[in-house]
């Protein structure tokens, strides 16, 4: 099947990242379409629309805003329909209809989201916290985490727990290896502590991905931990010992083979909002 293209513009009054994230969200649905998107953030004066619209009129394509001052909105409208070209103000008809429910008026304030309160400080506090208990590090101090991910090497533990610091979750991370035991602070936890495991054969591509990418000078090669890394039967046999131990110890256990980051946090919070 022939791939179209499409320039799609994003013009935001703040970072832009809201609307990104809806913008990829609904293209992801259109995998015939290649999709080149444009950003246009932090645009807060009318001067500064001017000119988006100026580049928006060399290289046409839709327009996604989420523009929240009426003025630029009205401006957007009647710039989008002298180029001819299609609007949608993916935040209009949500602030529409939260206002229609609560009875009060939006604000409007551009980047409202951002605002330096309580959560925002929670999720500096929670970012810090994965940086001191990453892959193991600290686990003097589990007792503080939110959450604590286990699981063999390279099954997406480090990335996840950013993710959820992002969410003002303090979450660490311990490594399962076997023959070696756990610390044992992670039997006695109060929070919960999940497992992750993965499909054998994907874990195994992943680490020669990973393996390929470390330096001979950064490293003291060792082949025969290098096989074992990525033998299919060794591999096999360590996911599985992973898997009686969580089982041994109550933990429940995520499989993320099929799943992104996003989706694995989603299936963790749902885990911990019932235990």
């Amino acid at each position: 099947m022939q791939q179209n293209s499409l320039t799609l513009h994003l013009v935001s009054e703040a970072t832009g990242q809201t609307l990104d994230a809806v913008a990829r969200a609904c293209i992801a649905q259109f995998p015939n379409t290649d999709v080149r998107l444009r950003h246009w953030n932090l645009i807060r004066s009318r001067l500064q629309l001017r000119r988006v619209l100026r580049h928006i009129a060399l290289d046409r394509g839709p327009v996604m805003s989420s523009l929240t001052d009426p003025a630029l909105q009205a401006d957007m409208e009647a710039g989008c329909t002298s180029l001819q070209v299609r609007l949608l103000d993916v935040l209009d008809n949500a602030v529409a209809f939260l206002s229609t429910e609560t009875g009060e008026t939006a604000t409007r304030h551009p980047g409202g989201q951002y605002i330096m309160d309580e959560n925002y400080y929670q999720r500096i506090e929670a970012m810090h916290y994965v940086l001191a208990h990453d892959d193991g590090q600290e686990t003097d101090n589990l007792k503080e985490a939110d959450l604590v991910l286990v699981g063999v090497s390279r099954v997406s533990k480090t990335p996840t727990c950013f993710y959820l610091a992002n969410r003002g979750i303090k979450a660490a991370n311990v490594p399962l290896v076997m023959g070696i035991e756990p610390p044992p602070i992670l039997f006695t936890l109060q929070c919960p502590v999940i497992g992750l495991t993965i499909d054998p054969e994907t874990l195994i591509e992943i680490r020669r991905t990973r393996l390929s990418q470390m330096m001979p000078t950064s490293r003291q090669s060792d082949p025969a931990a290098d096989y074992a890394y990525i033998d299919l039967e060794k591999v096999q046999e360590e996911l599985r010992w992973a898997r009686r131990l969580c089982r041994h110890h109550n933990w429940p256990v995520i499989d993320v083979t099929r799943r992104s980051i996003e989706e694995t946090s989603a299936s963790i919070l749902d885990l911990t909002a019932t235990q």
